[in-house]
């Protein structure tokens, strides 16, 4: 289940997955997702290694900026990640 988390001004959605036990660690991945004509870019992060598992479209400067993003973002993610997506009443 992906839970969103923030749009972009350039309509980049960034949505986040559940927690995910791997090796008695908590992870989570990190999904960018741009609109353009005939479809979409896309870029994944898996967190805590910030290793990026799937990319087309995006250049090499704004994956720099979504890992920039990530690391200050991180705790957030992961803070909603274990509480099921952002609860806005």
């Amino acid at each position: 289940m992906m839970y969103p988390y923030m749009t972009l001004a350039d309509e980049t959605e960034i949505t986040h997955s559940h927690l995910i036990e791997e090796d008695g660690m908590q992870c989570l991945e990190v999904h960018f997702e741009r609109p353009k004509e005939g479809g979409f870019d896309v870029a994944r992060c898996a967190l805590p290694t910030y290793s990026w598992i799937k990319r087309d479209g995006f250049s090499d400067k704004e994956i720099e900026n979504f890992s920039q993003f990530l690391h200050s973002n991180a705790h957030l993610l992961y803070k909603y990640a274990a509480a099921g997506g952002i609860q806005i009443a």
